[in-house]
């Protein structure tokens, strides 16, 4: 499964695993698409047949929580902590710039 999830993370220079019913997902999606303007793409977990076998695999790499799980360029983040820490660090833009998903 982790070729998988790969394959799928280096597909953009931001890819997002979510759920769709979840919360913090929703947040950082907006965080990264809407604030920030990043084409990411984003995976719902729960609307893939192989959802539930990435979503352990996620889980196991996070330590936690297996959504909402960022990719930049290609290599994980984190999730919701990591990601906001990032952003109110002043972190995050650089990052995403590095990547090639903003051009401010």
């Amino acid at each position: 499964m982790d070729k998988v999830i790969m394959k799928l993370a280096s597909e953009r220079a931001v890819v997002v695993f979510v759920r769709s019913n979840c919360g913090m997902c929703h947040a950082v999606t907006s965080l990264l698409q809407g604030e920030l303007g990043v084409n990411a793409a984003v995976h719902e977990l729960d609307k893939d047949p192989r959802g539930r076998d990435m979503e352990r695999e996620l889980s196991r790499r996070l330590g936690g929580a297996a959504v909402p799980a960022v990719f930049v360029g290609g290599s994980l983040v984190g999730g919701t902590n990591r990601v906001m820490s990032l952003h109110l660090a002043g972190d995050l833009v650089p990052m995403l710039k590095n990547a090639g998903a903003l051009w401010l």
